[in-house]
């Protein structure tokens, strides 16, 4: 890291009445050297893990302890982003039932770092805003899913479905139902051509973890110096006023150093 670059990177811990996050993929290294370079910078690390039978980053139990020491040392708290191959509402009953298992190594992984909350896609069985064939198959395979995560696991209300590129409403019954979290995922909805006023009337109270990210040219997860200055008095507004109804993580979900610099940038405009 360049010297002016360290020297201009001071953080924005505690600088909101929400948690400022990151994720665990900030500077080109392991797990436990991002942590350790976010914790006096941001409040809270999403951990995103994975495993498949080629790589996998999941960590050892004495990185487990080294995260958990770091959380106490630098008041930081984890999000942990269940794997992004899990297929849980999947029409082959081996492959949904493999990505539950996947879900739950995870969950019993890091059951001692006390996440905030688990972040977990419902990928439909198709991109775009159609997400089945047959939409009530794959919610009945989802729901299925979602009961065994609950099974002897974490509280309902720490798992946290993100809005992805179908109408969030073909889920919202799943979320009620069994009193689960909402992950607003800011870049999502704008690229899928949502109403995002619309999505924070409807989903924020319901809503612990925001993902943020800039757009360039139709890509996402960039800095967040690609959304409208609207966009960003918006949501930090909206997060600032409801504070006192709940903790929330507003998570930077980019992947590298220089976006992630520019975002706090960006951020500091509205402290």
């Amino acid at each position: 890291m360049k010297p002016e670059t360290e020297q201009r990177c001071n953080g924005l811990k505690g600088c909101f009445p929400f948690r400022l996050g990151a994720t665990s993929y900030i500077v080109p290294d392991d797990l436990v050297p991002n942590v350790a370079y976010l914790a006096d910078k941001v409040d809270d690390v999403e951990l995103v893990l994975f495993e498949s039978h080629e790589i996998s980053n999941l960590p050892e139990p004495e990185e487990i302890e080294t995260l958990a020491s770091l959380a106490d040392d630098h008041d930081l708290t984890y999000t942990v982003h269940l794997p992004l191959d899990a297929d849980l509402g999947s029409g082959d009953e081996t492959v949904r039932q493999r990505s539950v298992e996947k879900c739950q190594k995870v969950i019993r992984l890091t059951k001692t770092l006390d996440p905030f909350a688990y972040v977990i896609h419902l990928y439909g069985r198709r991109p775009g805003q159609e997400p089945a064939d047959d939409v009530m198959s794959w919610k009945a395979a989802l729901n299925q899913s979602i009961e065994q995560l609950l099974y002897d696991g974490p509280a309902p209300g720490t798992f946290c479905i993100e809005t992805l590129g179908y109408p969030f409403d073909l889920v919202w019954d799943l979320v009620q139902s069994h009193d689960l979290s909402v992950c607003l995922d800011v870049g999502h909805i704008i690229l899928s051509g949502f109403d995002l006023v619309e999505y924070l009337n409807t989903y924020l109270s319901r809503c612990c973890v925001v993902h943020l990210h800039g757009i360039y040219d139709g890509r996402d997860h960039c800095d967040i110096g690609g959304l409208s200055n609207h966009i960003l008095k918006l949501m930090v507004s909206r997060l600032r006023i409801t504070a006192a109804e709940k903790q929330r993580v507003l998570t930077l979900e980019i992947f590298n150093q220089d976006d992630f610099e520019r975002s706090l940038d960006v951020l500091r405009g509205f402290v």
